[in-house]
Parts: structure tokens; C-alpha cells; sequence
């Protein structure tokens, strides 16, 4: 494995730096005041975003997107994920890689328009009583005829209010296995505006402001057998094949705001003056600063390990669990040392510092707790043991 940059990634890497300084740092004041993303606000960010090649860049150049290996994506994700979340997110959109599982009439009415920034995508699986066990989802759906017919509710559905399809996960049957009955899973493409679709607000959410997320109804929401995604009962296949490189997306957005927390942190230990000297030479501040540095380090070379390794073919659930569960434990590490060493100035709004802070707890939460990652490294850790 290489840790030097090509001369490629260094290019990635300045554009999207200074795309996110230049136009979303801007902006975030007024997203974080007001918890809202103005329209004419995304379209104008989304032009520019598009005209610098950033748009869409997760998508293979097959399909108009910039065709990048897993390294210099998460390199061009570290970037935007210094920047509020819902700037970045909406405005520089990385459609799911879901969309690719999907036929050649599903990719030119659905992954197409979400490249071309015509329209936005959401992924609903979680429930109100089924989050990490999604095995236990009660939304369901029944054949008639030549026709499904979806039942249930969604909940924490990111962004559902802004897009214009859902890629939704139900129950379609039960097979019986050794450990009890298993629900067998398919995955439905269901346009806003369909009968017995019903997109309703969410929950105030601390983290995160101006990205929210919505309730999603289904009343005997009728559907084509042409808006099934992949096969019928192999939802969780498309799933795995798909959206396996998600958790290693969280951990390059976290070691984005742990290095912009990072960066305030030195800034303002060398500045800051106590005692006649700055304070980053008091040893309760500066073995912090050796602390995070360590850590953020530590947490980056699992992400980029695994990175490499999923281009190798040789990543496993346990290096993406690793990545994840690191980088985003770091991050709230960091966002909070860095609040300690600014002080009582930390929490206030002036600084990005208090956002980083709250926004960070969601991230040990989505994609799968930090629980489960655990879960994930010590089962793989037992299974060639018969654990």
C-alpha cells in the first residue's frame, strides 16, 4: 500500500478544499441558525459544484460520474465532510450506489436525473421498532395480481422531504432457519406522489441542522412488479453488494471534522495567552494536542487500509467496522478536547467547534451503532474458532 498521493489525488483533494471553503463554508452559518437549506441556495451551490466536476463524483464514469478508486473518494469525502452536513450532502449530491443494481429502465428513470442533479434519492429501511435489527421490520408487502401492495411506516428516513423517490425495504415473506423464522427482504423504488405514499416531518434532531429526516407511510401503496430493485426476497443481497463501502463514507466525513477541529485547536493553543506564555506549552493542553493527533492518526490509517483493501478485493466486514467505529469515536473525542482547550469560547456559535461537537454524536448511532461494529470485529475475531 502506497500512503503517498498521486498527483491525481493531490488535484481531488485541492479542488474539493477549496470548493468547500470558498462555497459552503460561507453558508453555514445561516444553515446551523435557521435549520433550513434555501432552495435557491442548493441550485446555486449544486451549479458550481457540477461546473468544478464535484457533483456525483462516487458515480463510475460509465454512468457520468468521475469514475474514482475507493482511496481518492474517500479523500474527496474527508474534504466535503469538514463543511455542514447538509451543504455538502444536498448540494455536492453522491447519489446511492444502490442505483447501479438497478435495470437499464430503472438506471435512465432513476440513477440518471439524480446524476444529471435532477433529482434526489433516499434509502428507507429503519423503523420504529426495528433499527439494528432489521430483520424485524413489520413493513410489509403483498402480491396481487401482477402487483405489490406495501403496508407500514419508516422513520429517520435522511432527506426524505428533498427527494423525489424512495428505495424502500419491506417484508415480502418468512423462510424458517436454524435460529427461527427470518423475513425475507425486497427493496421497492416508490416515487413521491404515489397513492398511499405519504412523506410526514420527522424529529427535531441535535445533530445535523438543515438535514433533516422524515416519517414515511405506506397505505396500501400499490406498485408495479417494475419497480422492484434487483430480485424479489434478495433485498439484503442488493443491500451487501451495493452500499458495502458505506461505513468507510461515515469514517472519511469524520476524519474531516476531526481535522477541522484539530486545525482550531493548535491554532488556538498557540495563540492564546495565560500566565505570561501561550498555553499550548502547559502540558494539560499540549499532551491533548499529542493526543488527537495520535488518535486522528490512528483512526485515518484504518480508513485508508480498508480503503485500499476494498479496491484489492480483499476488505472484509471487519476492517469497514474497524474504520468506522474509530474515526467516528475520534471525532467526538477531538470535537470535545478541542472545546476544552478553547474554553468557555468553544461553545459559542462564532466558531464551528460546538457544531462539530453535537453533530458528531449521530455518527456512533447511524450506519450502524458503534455496538454492532463492535459486534461485527468480535464475531469475525470467533467464527474461525467456532464462536
Amino acid at each position: 500500500m502506497d500512503f503517498g498521493l498521486t498527483d491525481e489525488q493531490r488535484l481531488i483533494v485541492e479542488t474539493t478544499r477549496a470548493f468547500v471553503e470558498n462555497e459552503l463554508f460561507p453558508h453555514e452559518a445561516e444553515v446551523e441558525r435557521t435549520g433550513h437549506l434555501r432552495m435557491d441556495l442548493i441550485r446555486a451551490v449544486q451549479a458550481k459544484a457540477m461546473a468544478a466536476g464535484l457533483y456525483a463524483a462516487n458515480m463510475p464514469e460509465e454512468v457520468g460520474g468521475a469514475g474514482l478508486d475507493t482511496p481518492t473518494w474517500l479523500l474527496y469525502e474527508k474534504e466535503l465532510g469538514k463543511a455542514n452536513y447538509a451543504l455538502h450532502w444536498t448540494c455536492v449530491a453522491r447519489p446511492s450506489n444502490i442505483l447501479l443494481a438497478g435495470t437499464a429502465e430503472q438506471r435512465e428513470r432513476y440513477l440518471h436525473p439524480c446524476i444529471r442533479g435532477e433529482k434526489w434519492d433516499c434509502l428507507a429501511m429503519t423503523e420504529p421498532g426495528a433499527g439494528s435489527d432489521l430483520r424485524g421490520m413489520k413493513a410489509s408487502a403483498r402480491q396481487d395480481g401482477g402487483d405489490w401492495v406495501l403496508n407500514g411506516t419508516k422513520h429517520f428516513i435522511s432527506h426524505a422531504d428533498l427527494a423525489d423517490f424512495a428505495i424502500v425495504f419491506v417484508a415480502t415473506g418468512e423462510e424458517e432457519t436454524p435460529r427461527g423464522p427470518k423475513k425475507k427482504i425486497t427493496a421497492f423504488f416508490v416515487d413521491k406522489g404515489t397513492p398511499g405514499f405519504t412523506v410526514r416531518e420527522g424529529y427535531r434532531n441535535v445533530s445535523h441542522r438543515g438535514y433533516t429526516n422524515a416519517i414515511l407511510e405506506f397505505d396500501d401503496c400499490r406498485l408495479p412488479a417494475s419497480a422492484i430493485l434487483g430480485e424479489v426476497h434478495r433485498g439484503f443481497e442488493v443491500a451487501n453488494q451495493w452500499l458495502g463501502a458505506t461505513r468507510l463514507q461515515v469514517a472519511a466525513t469524520c476524519l474531516g471534522r476531526a481535522e477541522r477541529a484539530l486545525s482550531h485547536a493548535i491554532a488556538y493553543a498557540a495563540e492564546r495567552r495565560q500566565f505570561g506564555q501561550q498555553i499550548g506549552k502547559f502540558q494539560g493542553v499540549s499532551f491533548k494536542l499529542a493526543d488527537m493527533a495520535m488518535e486522528l492518526k490512528a483512526a485515518e490509517l484504518l480508513t485508508w487500509e480498508a480503503a485500499w483493501k476494498f479496491d484489492q478485493g480483499t476488505v472484509t466486514e471487519a476492517d469497514m467496522a474497524m474504520a468506522k467505529l474509530k474515526a467516528t469515536e475520534v471525532l467526538a473525542m477531538i470535537a470535545d478536547e478541542a472545546i476544552q482547550i478553547h474554553g468557555g469560547m468553544g461553545l459559542m456559535d462564532e466558531l464551528p467547534l460546538e457544531r462539530i461537537w453535537r453533530d458528531a454524536r449521530v455518527e456512533r448511532i447511524w450506519e450502524g451503532t458503534s455496538e454492532i461494529q463492535r459486534h461485527i470485529i468480535s464475531r469475525e475475531l470467533l467464527r474461525p474458532l467456532g464462536g
